[in-house]
């Protein structure tokens, strides 16, 4: 039950754009201003609209929150969305600066590009494999701050997922055999989070169909040559003052990353 109104949403999206162009995110809930879920996401539609009629591309979306644990943590019952921002897309060796964040954060996943748009009517995992044209070791990068009160899930959903970038590793043509690989996180030379024996595909498309059905109830197709995060396996850490950030995969290859 929404009891925000248009008008409503509109200048809370204003104002959520504003501040993060600012480099300072999500300033609205130091009011404790209280949303629910579906509100947080029309907020989050309204951006979006908002960066588009200014000239911005979206490239695909982001999955988040996909451990149980993550979701009971944010008040969620199934995963999270962002949208990815063209702009917002680096490769691997760029130096940013972090400045232009708000506690920036890292998670260690793999992105997916698709070969062809994607019938929501037909979805299912199977159609999903056959969907791949490549698999990407990557970055994330995070604005990890949170002014409401817990559980944090509608401050997440209308701060776009809290996502502020991605950091794309090597192309990996899609593998047609099934893949085990480790994947770590490393600041500075040092690990600070790593998962082994992580099955590709399975381990890493676990809510893809749960996207493309989302999408699907807001009249959004996944297109060829998008790009879908799908998911980390842990909470985004941050980096405070490390500065060499590098996502190792013993399948699919490495990305790096330097925050001045």
């Amino acid at each position: 039950m929404s009891l925000l109104n248009q008008k409503d949403i509109d200048l809370l999206a204003q104002k959520i754009l504003e501040d993060y162009d600012l480099k300072d995110p999500g300033k609205i809930f130091k009011n404790k201003i209280q949303i629910n879920n579906t509100e947080a996401l029309l907020i989050q539609s309204t951006v979006s609209k908002l960066r588009k009629k200014r000239g911005e591309e979206t490239i695909g979306y982001k999955i988040g929150c996909v451990l149980k644990e993550t979701q009971k943590k944010m008040g969620f019952t199934q995963p999270a969305w962002g949208t990815l921002w063209q702009k917002e897309l680096h490769t691997s060796g760029v130096s940013l600066n972090k400045k232009d964040y708000s506690n920036p954060a890292m998670e260690a996943e793999f992105g997916i590009i698709l070969n062809r748009d994607l019938k929501p009517e037909l979805i299912s995992f199977e159609y999903i494999l056959e969907s791949i044209e490549s698999i990407y070791p990557l970055i994330e990068i995070h604005n990890l701050v949170f002014y409401g009160g817990a559980p944090y899930g509608a401050e997440l959903l209308a701060n776009n997922a809290i996502h502020a970038g991605v950091i794309l590793g090597p192309e990996n043509k899609f593998p047609k055999n099934n893949q085990s690989t480790d994947l770590k996180l490393i600041y500075d030379k040092e690990i600070v989070d790593a998962w082994f024996d992580k099955e590709w595909p399975h381990d890493m498309l676990s809510e893809v169909v749960w996207l493309v059905k989302e999408q699907a109830k807001l009249n959004n197709i996944l297109k060829k040559g998008d790009l879908i995060l799908t998911g980390a396996y842990g909470f985004p850490v941050p980096i405070n003052e490390k500065k060499v950030i590098e996502v190792t995969s013993s399948a699919f290859g490495d990305v790096k990353a330097i925050f001045d």
